[in-house]
């Protein structure tokens, strides 16, 4: 039953997209200035439709429908309800519905929003929006279809991946997905605006909110599943260059580029083509991710569902999207001439956006050269933190102190007279550095000059804040948000990095061991049974000789039955200073466990800092100047 009709939704869905696609390529054809009503009714349809789909999926799962096959493989009667709403989208063929589902609001809501447009430019938006949505459906049901039939029923679904079973990670996919899918919206509009040759202020006015809502949501799905990976995984750290997490940091910097540079073409009409380049590899990078993810190609602890073909389905669908796009660019005459005063807001943002293309390529190179090694020569390696953190880290320094001069800066031109301020400024940072230096007992010039860089943006942004509310202009306040928080998250991620702890020990029950000043006791285990799981739950006791202070942490061995899986959970005491990290496994044959037990300083401040900096965006969308 629910099979059937999942899939007359989905067949019903592509009907309209094509209707869509036809009708708005016959009014491209008419000479009268009117959108035709049939496409707003079109449009309210497929919405209505694909939306329907989505709802019926969440209502086999939570309903544990076996007779679905995507619900057999990802879900179990025992689960709590909202693990298995969070199973609908913790498979391939569940996240492919969602990642169509967004790609149709977004296509929506931005046909709505700008139907009084020019003419062609919201008809061309909406024609290769449904060329990109009927590419997926096509996807959908010929090599994912969540609604393909399993016969006979069983009568019990083999369960959820237990590591899934997370509240963050449930939340993580659909807010990553509103955001790298959401880019799609501006690709197309990029090809409309091209096609339909439009005004480049236009241009920038009609995507300027969906570029901040999508920035917006990946930065917030990043950080949500870096929390997740930080508590769950037990490795103890807030990123760890994992080839998965490369993906979703990718399209990011695009973004994070272009929700810059097109306040230059809104402003100036300067930088035409390369926020049409911007818009065009944002959404191109968010596919390639989702190939490199979903094909198999990259190994990792996040890579939940790969399949080859399916790879080669959306290796094929890039393929032509990069062509096609790219041949349309290229066809492009308008000239897009222009002069930048070397101090002025519009070089200090393009600056912003080579620093951007810097770090993408070397997260690119460092994500793609392993890959390209074990196929030509049949030898794996790694590319991990130290190439990332050598490669990267001297060149935070510089961006760190342009992020804090840009806004400051005119537009057109400006004679920089602040040079008081600025000296002002660095020796207070410098300062504040060697109050840090000395408190905390260690030394690196590098990791201090990125930490002065940090303070540098921190109080300039705080500055520039506290002069702007003496006039009541609270329009810089999400700039403000983001570049402070930014500050932060870079200032606490060093400081982490520099005075973390790590001791690895084995140890008996009721067994104590001392490392430096720290003493570890393993007290007792204890057993107990939980709706979901057998727990095996360990009672250390931590206690700090030198500054005198005694934690207990419980780490979990968690046992699930469904599907057979062993996972390690991590115990964690936070505080605003630091976190007290413990996790345990047991070790096969014997009576000792593998302890490791971390250190980490300011973790917490980590997360408010990365927060406050996806919150400038969120906010900028709903102030208008």
């Amino acid at each position: 039953m629910l099979s059937n009709l999942g899939n007359i939704l989905l067949f019903g869905s592509i009907f309209i997209t094509l209707s869509i696609i036809y009708f708005a390529y016959q009014n491209l054809k008419e000479k009268n200035i009117l959108i035709g009503k049939n496409l707003v009714y079109l449009s309210f349809f497929q919405i209505t439709f694909i939306i329907a789909s989505f709802l019926l999926l969440i209502f086999a799962f939570v309903f544990s429908d076996f007779s679905l096959l995507a619900v057999y493989q990802n879900s179990h009667t025992a689960k709590p309800i909202f693990y298995k709403i969070a199973g609908v989208w913790g498979n391939h063929e569940g996240s492919l519905l969602l990642w169509v589902n967004i790609m149709v609001i977004f296509s929506f809501l931005f046909f709505l929003f700008n139907y009084k447009l020019k003419k062609s430019y919201s008809l061309y938006t909406l024609l290769i929006q449904n060329i990109l949505i009927l590419g997926f459906l096509v996807f959908l049901i010929s090599n994912s279809n969540p609604f393909f039939k399993i016969l006979p029923i069983p009568s019990e679904g083999l369960g959820l991946n237990p590591i899934l079973q997370d509240p963050a990670l449930a939340i993580h996919p659909p807010l990553l997905y509103l955001g790298f899918v959401g880019s799609s919206i501006y690709f197309s509009a990029a090809m409309a605006a091209i096609l339909s040759n439009s005004n480049g202020k236009n241009f920038a006015s009609s995507i300027k909110i969906w570029v901040l809502i999508s920035w917006s949501f990946q930065s917030l799905g990043i950080i949500v599943g870096s929390i997740w990976a930080y508590y769950e995984l037990g490795w103890g750290g807030f990123w760890f260059w994992d080839p998965v997490e490369n993906a979703s940091l990718i399209p990011w910097f695009c973004m994070t580029a272009l929700a810059h540079s097109v306040l230059v073409l809104e402003k100036r009409n300067y930088l035409y083509n390369w926020v049409l380049i911007l818009s065009i590899i944002t959404f191109i990078s968010s596919v390639t991710g989702t190939f490199l993810v979903r094909s198999g190609i990259l190994n990792s602890v996040h890579t939940f569902a790969n399949d080859p073909a399916r790879g080669m389905y959306i290796l094929i669908f890039l393929s032509l999207m990069i062509f096609f796009s790219f041949i349309i660019f290229f066809k492009r005459k308008i000239n897009d001439n222009f002069y930048l005063e070397p101090i002025s807001k519009e070089t200090f943002i393009l600056g912003n956006n080579w620093f951007m293309m810097f770090y993408l390529a070397t997260v690119f190179i460092g994500t793609i050269y392993p890959i390209f090694t074990q196929v030509l020569y049949d030898t794996k390696i790694s590319v991990g933190p130290p190439f990332y953190n050598s490669v990267i880290a001297p060149i935070i320094i510089p961006f760190l102190i342009m992020m804090a001069i840009g806004p400051k800066i005119r537009w057109i031109k400006q004679k920089y007279n602040d040079y008081k301020s600025l000296i002002f400024i660095l020796i207070l940072s410098c300062v504040i550095n060697f109050l840090i230096f000395t408190f905390l007992k260690s030394y690196n010039l590098l990791s201090n000059l990125i930490i002065i860089s940090s303070l540098f943006l921190i109080i300039h942004s705080l500055k520039d804040f506290i002069i702007n509310s003496k006039t009541k202009s609270y329009y810089n306040l999400p700039s403000f948000l983001s570049h402070t928080g930014f500050g932060i998250l870079m200032l606490f991620i060093i400081l982490n990095h520099n005075y973390s702890r790590e001791y690895d020990l084995n140890i008996k029950v009721g067994e104590a061991k001392k490392i430096d000043n720290i003493e570890i006791k393993f007290e007792n285990l204890k057993i107990e049974k939980r709706d979901n799981y057998n727990v095996i739950i360990g009672n250390f006791n931590i206690l700090d000789l030198k500054k005198n202070y005694q934690k207990n942490l419980n780490p979990e061995i968690r046992i699930y039955d469904n599907p057979q899986t062993l996972t390690f959970e991590s115990a964690i005491k936070t505080n605003l200073k630091q976190d007290l990290y413990l996790t345990m496994s047991n070790i096969d044959g014997s009576d000792f466990y593998n302890v490791k037990f971390q250190i980490k300083p300011f973790m917490l401040w980590i997360w408010f800092a990365a927060f406050l900096t996806a919150s400038g965006a969120l906010l900028r969308t709903f102030l208008k100047k």
